[in-house]
């Protein structure tokens, strides 16, 4: 429907421009307007992902369901996406005695705060000795006693850190300075980003620089074990395809897949050589995981996607930097249509 300001083709476009103005995951967005009464989801992230980059026919059971919970007109969905934020704005400000809803929104502002004092403490205390990697770390109460905060709140803000790799929660025995990253300072350089879902799109900006480099660093690899062991990965991938049947079993054939090609792109940053590059790359994949679920919504993109990693094989193998780097960013283009956030 085109009728004057509103065009119904925007509904996909504003369907993520609410839910990141309520800085919600999709799995957030899903419990809160997309459960039925038994809190069973009406759709898996998948498909929302897959509304929202590609629209489709369910747009429409989505722009209703939310209408319904926020009490609001189907047609401000049809709004171009700036005159849909102001009414979204104004509505957050018209409503803001629904705790419920703002919530989340005032708690991840809370939380992104008290990273940032946790994330400063930590280095301070390594700068001055006081902590290295592999050092276990004072417990909630005490640094809640510190920080002057809830420990609620330090527990919430500690799960974070434990997303993007500075610390490590072991169950049962306590929280640690993480020991597995080669620079622990190299990941607050990106962590604020990660803590606002309005910087999605530059956090995938960022992703495409950081993989294409790597691919390209990758070629010039001479360390022949992490060579061979790209090569297992990629003949894996190409075994788990050839034996597995889509109709069957597309499900496991997808987190399979997935697995693997988290294996594979993370073993071309190890073969860049360039620990600050495979360090930024975990955080930024630990995060998108956590906010878009596989990535990947339809069985048949996995065939696309190990045509597309047998290019970038095949130049890393042969040594052409310039090749990698261009098969790598046409992955990375092909995968944006795939699939977004």
């Amino acid at each position: 429907m085109v009728d004057g300001r509103y065009n119904s083709a925007f509904k996909r476009n504003n369907i993520r421009t609410l839910r990141r103005a309520l800085k919600m995951t999709q799995k957030e967005f899903i419990d809160y307007f997309l459960c039925k009464r038994d809190d069973k989801p009406l759709m898996s992230i998948a498909t929302l992902s897959n509304l929202e980059s590609k629209g489709g026919e369910r747009v429409n059971e989505v722009v209703s369901s939310v209408c319904a919970k926020l009490q609001i007109d189907t047609m401000l969905f049809s709004l171009n996406p700036d005159e849909f934020m102001k009414e979204i704005e104004k509505y957050l400000a018209e409503h803001k005695e629904n705790e419920e809803l703002l919530r989340g929104i005032e708690k991840k502002g809370s939380i992104s705060k008290l990273v940032n004092r946790l994330t400063m403490y930590f280095a301070d205390e390594m700068l001055e000795g006081r902590l290295k990697r592999g050092d276990q770390i004072e417990s909630d109460r005490e640094l809640a006693r510190k920080l002057g905060v809830g420990r609620s709140a330090v527990r919430e803000s500690l799960k974070v850190l434990d997303v993007l790799g500075m610390i490590d929660i072991r169950l049962g025995q306590g929280t640690y300075i993480s020991s597995r990253e080669t620079n622990f300072f190299s990941i607050p350089l990106s962590w604020s980003l990660f803590l606002d879902g309005d910087q999605v799109d530059s956090i995938l900006t960022v992703r495409s620089i950081l993989e294409v480099k790597s691919a390209e660093l990758a070629a010039q690899c001479e360390d022949q074990v992490k060579l061979d062991r790209l090569a297992e990965i990629y003949s894996r991938m190409e075994h788990t395809f050839a034996n597995c049947d889509i109709n069957k079993n597309a499900q496991a054939a997808l987190k399979e897949t997935l697995d693997e090609d988290i294996d594979f792109h993370t073993c071309i940053a190890e073969c860049s050589g360039n620990q600050i590059i495979l360090s930024m790359l975990r955080t930024i994949r630990n995060f998108l995981q956590r906010v878009s679920g596989t990535g990947m919504v339809e069985p048949n993109q996995i065939s696309a996607v190990l045509v597309e990693h047998k290019k970038l094989f095949d130049a890393i193998m042969s040594k052409d930097s310039e090749a990698a780097a261009k098969a790598m960013q046409n992955h990375l283009n092909e995968s944006s249509l795939r699939y977004d956030l």
